[in-house]
């Protein structure tokens, strides 16, 4: 994109002005963002590190997922015995300064190995996110590779050209790197904000812009809350903002949340039941779990109770409601030996659902969610986890059994849903209405 308004001239001109990538810094990535590896070949464990080869010591180690370099002593993860050739990419960050720009400079490093040859790298520098004192950002990237499916296909042979203010949309801005170089230069405005040195496994570039122009990632950073911190920008079904007042007991108390999901929905709970929210009796429970449980089991003995033929009524209208939106899934299921996942198509089955697991996908109203797609598992038509899929980014938000915990059915049903998201977007596309042909 050429650049077109005084601002991104400016950016442009600037970024001809930094110092190219260094050797150091260069030396350090190859040090410090790739694993080390190993094959076993013909018997032998062959290090790609430093070339070594030796004979296992039994038949058990050749099964190992990771061993140790008997020359240079690294860790080695262990690769396919039938590939040749292995190559591993990673991305680092170096931070600097420039003209009262704080610059998030992405590098991608390529690692190339083979048996028998010491490994070979690559780097190249694909992005630069500048971002001024107001936490304004703009960013300069490679061109990317259209026909390839992946959102980061680099044409390494392009130029750094400034992109459009929208590219903060795109998947390629969210890229966070695996490390960033020790060596920081930073505005000094971030370090009165509450940055030190580490951005906790949080993309630079979203870290540094929101403690630029948004206070409650700067209370979170200054308050040490720096797993709410991380929830808070990197999770899509975070609601912070919401429980402001809820969060804000937490900092005063430094009550460390354990669980953010089921923390969020017991604060839905507490304010159902107009509880007072700058309470910490409330708000910092112990027993997070078994408090968030008996608010679930009060809140629906009350619903039945009290609005019986009420909740009947709602549940009617709700289910107009709901097969019309979700009409379009129904009769979708999964299946693997004895394991069924199903769509639930009721708002009674959510309710049903609730009462079996003792959750609360139903007294939360999930059946009103338009971005989720709400789903059993059951085992021997047993119910054991319900799963809340997100629509618009096709992956699973939630997936809890009896009192939110996970079943020794977990991970099976993680991934027979992997194995069938293409089934859930097949269904999505029918739901788009057909445009007659003239």
């Amino acid at each position: 994109m050429t650049p077109k308004t005084i601002i991104e001239k400016e950016i442009s001109h600037l970024s001809t002005t930094l110092k190219p990538i260094s050797a150091q810094m260069n030396s350090w990535a190859e040090k410090s963002i790739f694993l080390k590896w190993g094959v076993l070949s013909r018997g032998k464990f062959h290090c790609l590190e430093c070339t070594h080869s030796w004979k296992p010591e039994s038949q058990s180690k050749s099964c190992e997922k990771y061993i140790k370099c008997t020359a240079c002593q690294g860790r080695l993860k262990m690769q396919g015995c039938n590939q040749v050739h292995f190559r591993e990419i990673e991305y680092c960050a170096v931070l600097d300064v420039c003209a009262g720009y704080q610059v998030v400079r992405i590098i991608c490093s390529h690692k190339h190995m083979k048996k028998n040859f010491a490994p070979s790298y690559f780097h190249k520098e694909v992005m630069q996110h500048w971002i001024n004192s107001n936490g304004e950002v703009r960013t300069m990237s490679l061109s990317t590779n259209v026909f390839s499916g992946a959102y980061d296909a680099w044409q390494y042979y392009s130029s750094l050209e400034i992109r459009p203010k929208d590219f903060q949309n795109s998947p390629k801005y969210r890229i966070n790197p695996y490390k960033v170089f020790p060596k920081l230069k930073v505005l000094s405005i971030l370090k009165r904000n509450g940055f030190r040195t580490s951005v906790y496994n949080i993309a630079p570039q979203i870290l540094f812009t929101s403690l630029l122009k948004d206070s409650i990632a700067e209370t979170l950073l200054k308050s040490s809350q720096t797993s709410l911190l991380s929830y808070y920008l990197t999770s899509h079904e975070q609601h912070i903002k919401q429980n402001w007042q809820a969060v804000k007991t937490c900092l005063k108390y430094k009550y460390q949340i354990e669980d953010f999901k089921i923390w969020e929905d017991y604060i839905s709970l507490l304010r159902w039941f107009k509880k007072d929210l700058n309470c910490a009796i409330f708000v910092c429970p112990e027993n997070l779990n078994e408090l968030h449980d008996k608010l679930v089991a009060k809140k629906r003995v009350l619903q039945r109770k009290k609005y019986l033929l009420k909740m009947r009524s709602e549940i009617l209208k709700a289910q107009e409601i709901y097969a019309e939106e979700k009409k379009h899934f129904f009769g979708l299921h999964f299946r693997d030996k004895n394991l069924n996942i199903k769509v639930l198509e009721n708002v009674q089955d959510f309710m049903e659902e609730g009462d079996n697991l003792h959750h609360c996908v139903f007294t939360n109203e999930y059946y009103k969610k338009k971005d989720s797609l709400m789903l059993s598992a059951k085992v021997d038509d047993t119910a054991v986890e319900t799963i809340e899929v997100s629509l618009s980014r096709l992956e699973v938000v939630q997936c809890r059994g009896m009192k939110n915990k996970h079943t020794k059915h977990h991970k099976q049903i993680l991934n027979l849903l992997a194995e069938n998201f293409a089934q859930i977007k097949e269904r999505m596309k029918k739901k788009q209405p057909q445009h007659a042909i003239i």
